[in-house]
């Protein structure tokens, strides 16, 4: 066991983690990673990413040699890695996401670079030498059980893709609220590690804000249902048993994602909808996601947003294929909004 010195960042990812926990190290080549397990690790090369989110959502550029504290996770990101909780320890990994989620490279995006790799100098251990892990260290658990028959309302944001604008229009709808004198929420229950977009909700108005990293989780991918449902019900029960307030709730990536599809399946979160709000990139992708939405999941939006709603073509696009209404989420109406989410 040696001694972790100062000048380290602590990664977003390790969010359950306190600073006073990380302290000393041990570098065990026979224990298998786990998801959660906390690494002392330094940058070995610098690839995709160069800089480091810490767990207050400062963005810290990294050099060779930039110590930091990672956790083993998994990621499903499209435009960047697809990756996994190695299966077996070694000593480079790749740094999947920003906020210091490390594990192996399955699949790129073409247009983006190698990862970042990170040396491990060793688990993060207690003074007994047992491996912190942040799933051991919930930052929620709510005392209340039951959830009130009233309770506040939920307006849903989910999406064609990731990059769609699902976070921006979740702001919009938590700005909206807020400006109203509305008390309101914000979650993002999947996803990977990343406090951008619950600070983007806060910026907004909403508070308080929360996410899957509450509970331990360096990310949701690969996460079984009834992990997934237990962060939902237990944010619900945290933040939304209150009839007077909005609980405004981003679901990560698109439709036809693993995680999404299980929770737009599932009649636990589909019955707490109050409004339902779809983010699509363009024109195209939204005539086909309506569909899907309807005939495999029985949902039909309340309002359409994204990136296609910045395009006036865009817009006109869509409504010539449905008359559900289109919202800007960056050139704000304050009324129109107020109109569909109310």
């Amino acid at each position: 066991m040696k001694k972790i010195k100062d000048g380290f960042i602590v990664t977003s990812s390790a969010f359950t983690v306190s600073r006073k926990q990380i302290k000393n190290y041990s570098l065990d080549t026979e224990r298998i990673p786990c998801v959660g397990d906390v690494v002392y690790g330094e940058v070995d090369y610098i690839g995709q990413h160069s800089s480091l989110e810490n767990k207050k959502g400062r963005i810290h550029n990294i050099n060779h040699k930039t110590k930091a504290i990672f956790v083993f996770g998994n990621r499903y990101a499209p435009d960047y890695y697809e990756g996994f909780v190695p299966q077996y320890f070694t000593g480079d990994v790749d740094l999947i996401a920003r906020s210091g989620i490390i594990g192996e490279v399955k699949c790129r995006n073409a247009s983006i670079k190698d990862a970042t790799r990170i040396k491990i100098l060793g688990y993060v251990v207690d003074a007994e030498g047992k491996v912190l892990n942040t799933l051991d260290h919930p930052k929620i658990n709510p005392k209340n059980k039951i959830k009130n028959t009233n309770r506040a309302k939920l307006i849903l944001v989910a999406g064609t893709s990731m990059n769609s604008g699902k976070s921006f229009s979740a702001a919009a709808c938590c700005w909206a609220l807020s400006a109203m004198g509305h008390t309101v929420r914000g979650s993002k229950i999947t996803g990977t590690a990343s406090l951008k977009d619950i600070l983007l909700m806060e910026d907004n108005g909403a508070s308080p804000v929360s996410d899957f990293t509450y509970f331990g989780y360096p990310s949701t991918y690969m996460l079984e249902e009834k992990d997934l449902l237990r962060i939902f019900n237990e944010l619900d029960l945290k933040y939304a048993n209150t009839k007077n307030n909005y609980w405004v709730v981003e679901i990560a990536d698109g439709i036809l994602q693993r995680e999404t599809a299980m929770l737009l399946s599932s009649p636990e979160v589909t019955s707490r909808i109050h409004k339902f709000i779809f983010s699509a990139y363009d024109a195209l992708g939204c005539r086909g996601a309506l569909d899907i939405l309807k005939n495999k999941f029985g949902l039909v939006p309340n309002a359409i947003s994204g990136v296609c709603s910045s395009s006036p073509l865009g817009v006109r696009e869509i409504k010539s294929f449905t008359d559900i209404p289109v919202f800007n989420n960056i050139q704000r109406d304050l009324n129109k909004i107020s109109d569909i989410i109310i």
